[in-house]
C-alpha cells in the first residue's frame, strides 16, 4: 500500500474509532512532510461516491497534514452524504489527488483543456464563488460539460456571470 493511502487509512480508522485526529506518524515518508499542495480525498463504498472534500491550494504545513485533515473532512463534512461510520471501514476505497498549482486560462485557450488530463477551477470575478472539478471523471468527456459542472458547483451562471477558469493536473493515488 502506498504511503498516501496508508496515511489516509490510518487517519480514518483512528478518527472513526476514537473521534481523535492523528498526529503525523514518525515513519511518514520525507516527501509527505516536506511538500505542500492542495489535496482532494474521495471515498467510495461499493463503487458509489461516499464523500469527497479537498483543498485546491495548501492550507496546512505539509502534505501529510493536508491528507489527514481532508480525510476527516471528506468522511464527516461532505453535506451531500451522511457521515461515514466505523462499520463501513472495510468497504471503503480511497482516492487521493495531489493538485498542481492552478494556472489561469484565457478565453482563447479554453480549447487547450482536456477533461481527461486537466481538472478545472472556476472563480467568480469577485472571487467569492469557486467550483472545482477533478480530471478524468466518468462521463465527463467534453470541456464545456466540465466547466458547466464546475460552475454549477460554485453557483455561477455560465451564461450570465463573469468568471475565471483555471486548470490543474493531479497526481492520483488510488486504492484498488
Amino acid at each position: 500500500m502506498n504511503a498516501y493511502i496508508k496515511l489516509a487509512k490510518q487517519t480514518i480508522k483512528q478518527y472513526l474509532q476514537t473521534g481523535k485526529i492523528i498526529d503525523v506518524p514518525e515513519d511518514t515518508p520525507k516527501e509527505l512532510v516536506e511538500k505542500r499542495a492542495g489535496v482532494f480525498i474521495c471515498f467510495k463504498n461499493k463503487g458509489q461516491l461516499r464523500g469527497c472534500i479537498g483543498t485546491f491550494l495548501p492550507t496546512r504545513l505539509n502534505l501529510a497534514q493536508e491528507i489527514i485533515q481532508n480525510t476527516v473532512s471528506a468522511a464527516t463534512e461532505d453535506n451531500r452524504f451522511l457521515p461515514i461510520k466505523a462499520d463501513e471501514l472495510d468497504e471503503l476505497k480511497i482516492t487521493i489527488d495531489i493538485l498542481s498549482e492552478p494556472e489561469k486560462i484565457e478565453d482563447e485557450d479554453i480549447n487547450q483543456l482536456d477533461p481527461k488530463k486537466f481538472g478545472v477551477l472556476v472563480k467568480s470575478e469577485n472571487g467569492f464563488k469557486t467550483g472545482l472539478l477533478l480530471p478524468d471523471l466518468k462521463d465527463v468527456n467534453i470541456v464545456a460539460d466540465q466547466i458547466s459542472i464546475a460552475c454549477q458547483k460554485a453557483g455561477i451562471d455560465p451564461y450570465k456571470d463573469n468568471f475565471l477558469v483555471y486548470k490543474f493536473t493531479v497526481e492520483r493515488h488510488e486504492e484498488k
